[in-house]
């Protein structure tokens, strides 16, 4: 009777150890879930166990708390080995103490900025300041269609599956088991024996014994010391960054896709420019033959025009192949078959009719939201909960065992029976001698840790730059765009000038065809402009990370469809 009440004690304890791990899973999970609503630097996720992200592992604060990490450990060394930092780890330090965003604007541009307008507001839908309804539509096929969105959603969906089977490790196992064996034997009676000798039983005989059972056994694991804690939160932490790559490649292709969009309409713009200047130079030259062969002008200026109109007619099939070539980039960014889109794309060949110089701007705000950013400091989440996971593999792991089910034996027919078979019990386990191997996995986890704050470093300082650079570009287009645009009425001015010089007689027809040439190569260069404005505006809200939030609010369904077949 004590060893039975010694054994429920022991059930009670254990019991007791699983129902404090599994409630402190359930308060971590409530309370992380408040901090995902209100965060929005993480990314939205349809998984019931997705919430389960610790608050310290929330946005730019994960980078702070290695730091704070790395502090306590520095604590516990020699007062002379405290100051001793290189500078490159001083430089380090700083950049992650401090917002990326606040180191963004830290240093004024080298060039002098055109100021424009703030652009937060037209980040979401970005490609919307452009009033361009084929611009809409081509987007709107790009994130439908194309193959490299689907291989970053088919990731995410890995992610949530992943984290679905890390939060199974947490709860109680429960299999199915069954058994049934026979067994078949001869053996001889001890006749000599008082109590059978005279019993009618032959000497020797056959026994036939079977045995079967059936039942349910359930095995759970007590996370005492959080490690399938810990790699439920960095499978968490997976499936946050792989959502944030999802943006981040949707964010890339819809740059891509308004690139080429701009460079379409730009070769188009520039193609009917050359086609406009071939029918003045043949009007021109009918009318110089004319004057040829009524004896007014001798034959130069007719070579000269004829010269001068087949220099530019040839130019005209190298703008139709890089046309032709565009949208067919166009088209595999589309996901569409090459010249599916081609209709659509020849509706209208003219550049937006925006001024894209009034979205020049840096707004702080609008910085956070670069996915690339995002995941970086996701990874760095996820592998610090592995580097915990590794860690709490020194310690012992406890487990509650328990099975019930029926039991059956049967010997021969002399004995059968059938009972109910019940059993609970705790176990232990602690790794005693493993090599190394556990410490050195520990080593390799935290390296690991090291690999992902570098890259996400990088991805900080190039975030920067191109920003940086995308600012600059933009603005120093705009300027250029506008001497060109003077360059193109003086241009023309002296063609009209030129003109009617040769028409007195005071020069000959070269003078008119250098104006021309001139003419027609200013308006080249100033539509190149416009579309290099166009794209530096796309650039630039590129490089802020604009478009994903829209993705976020009107392709999540859409994604959840995904992972629902």
């Amino acid at each position: 009777m004590m060893t039975n009440r010694k054994q429920l004690l022991i059930v009670y304890i254990c019991l007791a150890l699983g129902a404090w791990s599994a409630s402190a899973g359930v308060s971590f999970s409530q309370s992380n879930g408040d901090a995902n609503r209100t965060s929005r630097d993480n990314t939205t996720v349809q998984h019931r166990s997705e919430k389960t992200v610790d608050d310290s592992d929330q946005g730019s604060s994960v980078i702070a708390s290695y730091y704070k990490d790395g502090k306590k450990k520095k604590k516990k060394s020699t007062a002379a080995e405290e100051p001793k930092l290189s500078e490159k780890q001083k430089a380090t330090k700083e950049l992650n103490e401090h917002s990326w965003v606040e180191e963004a604007g830290k240093h004024p541009l080298p060039y002098e900025v055109v100021e424009g307008k703030a652009v937060s507001e037209e980040l979401a839908h970005w490609w919307k300041v452009f009033n361009d309804p084929v611009l809409d539509q081509l987007i709107d096929l790009t994130l439908k269609n194309n193959r490299q969105l689907e291989v970053a959603r088919s990731r995410v969906r890995q992610g949530r599956l992943q984290l679905g089977i890390a939060e199974a490790q947490r709860l109680p196992w429960l299999d199915a088991s069954g058994s049934w064996s026979a067994n078949r034997g001869q053996g001889e009676w001890d006749s000599d024996q008082d109590a059978i000798k005279n019993l009618p039983i032959p000497d020797k005989m056959t026994r036939n014994v079977e045995t079967g059972k059936l039942g349910i056994d359930a095995r759970w694991e007590i996370d005492i010391f959080g490690r399938q804690k810990a790699k439920s939160r960095a499978a968490s932490n997976s499936l946050q960054a792989s959502q944030a790559d999802l943006y981040s490649t949707w964010v890339s292709l819809s740059g891509e896709t308004a690139l080429q969009y701009m460079s379409l309409r730009t070769l188009q713009e520039q193609l009917r420019i050359t086609e406009e200047d071939v029918k003045r130079q043949q009007e021109a030259l009918e009318l110089i033959k004319i004057n040829y062969q009524s004896g007014i002008i001798n034959e130069l200026p007719v070579q000269q025009a004829t010269y001068a109109l087949s220099q530019t007619q040839a130019e005209i099939p190298s703008l139709k192949k890089n046309i032709a070539f565009t949208m067919s980039a166009l088209s595999i960014l589309t996901g569409t078959v090459p010249g599916e889109v081609d209709g659509l794309l020849m509706e209208n060949t003219s550049l937006p009719a925006v001024d894209p110089h009034m979205f020049i701007g840096i707004p702080a705000e609008a910085l956070r939201q670069r996915p690339d950013i995002q995941a970086a400091e996701r990874r760095i989440a996820a592998q610090q909960q592995k580097t915990k996971a590794a860690k709490a593999d020194l310690k012992p792991r406890f487990s509650l065992n328990g099975s019930i089910g029926l039991e059956s034996f049967s010997s021969g027919g002399l004995i059968s029976a059938i009972g109910k078979m019940i059993g609970i019990g705790p176990s232990i386990t602690m790794p005693i001698f493993n090599a190394g191997a556990i410490r050195k996995n520990i080593k390799v986890q935290t390296e690991k840790e090291q690999e992902y704050l570098a890259l996400y470093e990088e991805t900080v300082l190039k975030a920067v730059g191109e920003v940086r650079n995308a600012v600059t570009d933009a603005s120093q287009d705009h300027i250029k765009s506008e001497e060109l645009k003077s360059a193109v009425e003086s241009a023309q001015q002296a063609e009209s000038l030129a003109q009617t010089n040769f028409d007195s007689g005071i020069s000959d027809y070269l003078s008119v065809l250098d104006a021309r040439r001139n003419v027609l190569s200013a308006r080249r260069q100033y539509i190149m402009s416009r579309g290099q404005e166009f794209a530096d505006t796309v650039r630039l809200f590129k490089s802020l990370g604009g478009g994903w939030e829209a993705m976020d609010m009107e392709q999540e369904a859409e994604a959840d469809s995904h992972v629902k077949k």
